[in-house]
């Protein structure tokens, strides 16, 4: 059933009493294609926890979130560690009273916000999956289709950046977002003018520095790349940098967006109230779950802020169809999406997502619209509860 057709009033409450039978968890090392490098880092393999539902009729569920040590402070043995306390705090609950079940954990459990995210995304996919709908539709409705994912450029030189944004053109995709903060700043400038020469006018791309870049340095870079087009930068000051990112943004050249620094819907609205930003790029696992994000997203929407929806790089196809999810709900996604596991090498779904003419399209399955491999979950499973 096409979840655009489906409406539900109150979908989590419409069935009888459906209880949490069971709650695994697991760690997963994938290779990604090709080293990305970032800023501070060079990134081989995406280390991420898995979290299995099972409701006592058999029905599974799952979810994903990636350690990020210098973003949300999860490590993978973290992750783990949280997930055995939320194993303990909900085993047993009710399904149809999702707001109630990660309240309990917010009580047990301060901070953690990849865990939670990964728990709440398994709980929406099981959900969907007892009422036979989409998740979207447990996220308030599908406003869009389909989603154009953007490629990201993060190689060590210029030259390399410009093969990988060609070699990707031809694949199909048309949106990029260029990797800045670990070159020399001149060399960022150069790989932002040579690719979108490669690249042509039409395709969009942005740039983002992961925080790395010093306001002089940020300073040039928005003036010496204008002519690129770049539709904005993402995060080029440290996240408690509010002051600098507000001058970049007073320059009226290139819109400034933040990431790293935007972890609650109160760091949207600090940034807001100095005008430091025009967007801003969203993650569930910065904020916690698809909830929160939705709640944050609606409050930037009415600040007339820009949206991207971002995966850390890299999750696999399972986080990226939940990504998909929210981004058809969220009322504003104009700075696009960027999915990661077309960075990976392997994945543990069945069927990948898979990108036509530019566009992934939601997924139509009920829940997340992925199906697990769960050979293939054992074979890169590198810890388990």
């Amino acid at each position: 059933m096409s979840a655009r057709l489906v409406q539900i009033k109150s979908p989590d409450e419409s069935i009888g009493a459906v209880r949490l039978a069971r709650i695994d968890a697991c760690l997963i090392a994938v290779p990604l294609r090709q080293p990305m490098k970032m800023s501070g880092e060079t990134i081989t393999h995406a280390h991420n926890l898995l979290i299995r539902l099972e409701a006592c009729d058999g029905t599974v569920g799952w979810g994903e979130a990636s350690s990020a040590p210098t973003m949300t402070g999860d490590t993978p043995e973290s992750l783990l560690a949280a997930a055995a306390i939320i194993r303990t705090t909900v085993q047993g609950a009710d399904l149809r009273f999702r707001p109630a079940i990660m309240e309990r954990i917010g009580r047990a459990l301060h901070g953690n916000t990849g865990a939670k995210s990964a728990f709440e995304m398994a709980l929406l996919d099981l959900i969907g999956r007892l009422h036979g709908i989409a998740a979207v539709q447990l996220l308030g409705g599908c406003r869009r289709a389909t989603v154009e994912p953007m490629w990201l450029i993060g190689n060590a030189t210029v030259a390399e950046d410009v093969r990988d944004a060609e070699a990707r053109r031809r694949e199909g995709f048309r949106c990029f977002k260029l990797k800045i903060g670990s070159k020399a700043i001149t060399d960022d400038i150069e790989a932002a003018h040579q690719v979108r020469k490669a690249l042509g006018p039409e395709a969009r791309l942005c740039a983002d520095a992961n925080g790395g870049l010093t306001l002089e340095a940020a300073h040039r870079f928005v003036t010496e790349a204008a002519a690129a087009n770049i539709q904005f930068l993402e995060q080029p000051l440290p996240p408690h940098a509010i002051g600098g990112m507000a001058a970049l943004q007073a320059l009226g050249i290139m819109p400034i967006g933040a990431d790293e620094g935007i972890h609650s819907v109160e760091d949207v609205e600090a940034s807001a109230a100095r005008g430091a930003i025009a967007g801003l790029s969203l993650k569930l696992i910065k904020l916690g779950g698809a909830s929160p994000l939705l709640y944050v997203a609606r409050r930037a929407h009415e600040f007339g802020l820009s949206i991207n929806i971002a995966g850390k790089v890299a999750e696999t196809s399972l986080a990226s169809a939940a990504a998909a999810q929210i981004a058809c709900a969220v009322e504003n996604v104009d700075w696009g999406i960027s999915l990661s596991h077309v960075y990976l090498a392997d994945d543990v779904v069945r069927q990948p997502l898979a990108m036509i003419d530019g566009a992934i399209a939601l997924p139509n399955g009920p829940g997340l619209g992925v199906e697990v491999d769960e050979a293939a979950v054992r074979r890169l499973q590198t810890a388990a509860l």
